[in-house]
């Protein structure tokens, strides 16, 4: 499957199936069905405002904070309808890492649910003049979806910039991914080579739209024989008997979503579904064959960035082991610190080619420095360590940079150690992962008190739980006298004790 930058973006074919069949569905919301007529014409009525009523020009970026809901789908797709950057919001994320990001982008609209305005008026963010709500009182977002209007503007070409997708992978401050519609598209691809898709398949969809996994699953309806089964957000207790309801052959898992679902008592749910198969990154080898034999489905693992059109990797082969073989535009490579390619079997820094035109991401939003660090030569240095076998599938490692995967998400030191510095009675502090009950790492944080301050771990946990989203809101929590130190002054972390069983657990003591 080659592109061509020049072509105009899969946007148009929402437009072009409204036309044939309006009444087909798209996919249900919480058992609600969304027909590809009633989403185009929300997505155009949303569009003309836009571009008509706002002035707001293609290239300008919209700010979205919504939850998953179709409303937040008619958004998506109007921006990018008008050619305008969409740029999505973690909807738990607060405080100043949400101060950041609305401030970084410079957006020309926020579009934010009403029950998360004063999560957003708390973070004390400098906002554009015009915001769009969804519910409460003051809401104006409905109103505008259920007009006429039509913009049928030509679609962008698929070279244009369709998201700023905030991540932070690595440390240091999140950073602006430039996520083409030609990105978003091999990323779609990616999913059909994972998924082994088939006409009438029904893919059940919980992860968040802020996410790539969730972003390039709004496509799969445009180019497939498929419907998507959309809810709200995962739930364990209620995971089975949405599934069954929905009638879902795939499933989607990252994180720690298939350990917990090992945890639920047994069900005659979790047997009678009818999943083909549950893809996603993150499956740990130990348990891959209890969750096939439990649950009778199959597991797809998968690897990649957002940088590199979200799939570098599928497995497809059922190797239990590794997270697969490289997609057809993509090369992947070892190095090892001094930039060298090891040989096969050896460990190191992986790194991403591009084999297609427009496959890599071309840089950070207004962030030159990271992105000369990331690439290189044309080749992403993804920050991540692993190793090829001889027949060419990758292992992958863990992170190299520091932050912590916890909870299906990436927490960078900088966010978390940031807000905690903030604290009165904090001079310094240092965040490490540490190995989780469940998902892939808990985060240990280690404070050094003020001189003459006492801090009782209990009450910072609070005061973290405040301005933390919940995913980097610390377990664990240690008071340190000092920190070992580079000649520098840098504090030295691999020196810092993963042990957890001296540390104040915030799950073991409320």
């Amino acid at each position: 499957m080659i592109f061509s930058l020049n072509d105009p973006s899969f946007i148009h074919a929402l437009r072009d199936i409204a036309r044939r069949d309006p009444d087909r569905v798209f996919g249900t919301f919480n058992q609600r069905p969304l027909t590809f007529g009633q989403l185009d014409q929300q997505a155009e009525a949303l569009a003309a405002y836009l571009c008509r009523d706002l002035g707001i020009s293609p290239g300008e970026r919209a700010a979205v904070m919504m939850n998953n809901g179709s409303e937040a789908i008619a958004v998506l797709f109007a921006l990018a309808k008008a050619g305008i950057v969409w740029v999505p919001v973690n909807a738990r994320q607060r405080g100043s890492g949400l101060k950041y990001i609305l401030e970084h982008c410079d957006p020309s609209v926020l579009f934010v649910d009403a029950d998360l305005w004063p999560v957003v008026v708390d973070s004390q963010a400098t906002l554009p003049g015009r915001v769009l709500s969804l519910g409460g009182e003051n809401g104006s977002l409905a109103e505008l979806l259920n007009s006429r209007k039509r913009l049928d503007a030509p679609a962008p070409v698929m070279s244009q910039l369709y998201a700023l997708m905030y991540t932070s992978g690595t440390t240091g401050k999140p950073k602006g991914v430039r996520v083409t519609h030609a990105m978003m598209a091999y990323a779609l691809k990616s999913v059909e080579l994972l998924s082994s898709i088939q006409p009438g398949d029904n893919f059940f969809q919980w992860e968040p739209f802020y996410h790539i996994g969730g972003a390039q699953m709004l496509l799969l309806p445009l180019f497939f024989d498929v419907q998507l089964s959309l809810t709200e957000r995962f739930s364990a207790s209620r995971f089975w008997t949405q599934v069954n309801a929905s009638g879902a052959t795939h499933i989607h898992y990252l994180g720690g979503v298939l350990q917990i679902l090992l945890k639920q008592p047994p069900s005659d749910l979790e047997t009678s579904h009818k999943v083909r198969i549950a893809w996603g990154g993150g499956c740990p080898s130990a348990i891959w064959s209890t969750l096939q034999e439990r649950f009778g489905f199959e597991i797809r693992e998968c690897y990649g960035m957002t940088e590199a059109s979200s799939l570098t990797t599928v497995n497809d082969e059922g190797r239990p082991d590794s997270v697969g073989r490289v997609v057809p535009w993509l090369d992947i490579a070892i190095q090892d610190e001094q930039g060298q390619p090891v040989a096969a079997g050896q460990p190191g820094q992986v790194v991403v080619r591009e084999t297609q035109p427009g496959v890599l991401f071309d840089g950070y939003f207004r962030n030159t420095e990271a992105t000369n660090k990331a690439l290189v030569d044309g080749r992403l240095h993804t920050g991540d360590r692993g190793w090829i076998d001889a027949e060419g599938f990758l292992h992958f490692l863990g992170r190299i940079t520091d932050s912590v995967r916890c909870r299906g998400e990436n927490v960078s030191a900088w966010e978390v150690e940031s807000v905690t510095q903030q604290h009165p009675g904090v001079e310094e502090c240092a965040m490490i992962g540490v190995e989780a009950d469940i998902g892939e790492q808990d985060i240990k944080l280690f404070v050094k008190p003020k001189g003459g301050h006492v801090i009782e771990l209990q009450e910072l946990h609070l005061w973290l739980k405040e301005r933390l989203a919940a995913y980097q809101c610390p377990r664990y929590l240690v008071l340190v006298d000092e920190f070992e130190r580079t000649p520098s002054q840098r504090i030295i972390k691999r020196g810092l004790s993963t042990n957890t069983s001296e540390a104040w657990d915030s799950q073991q003591s409320y």
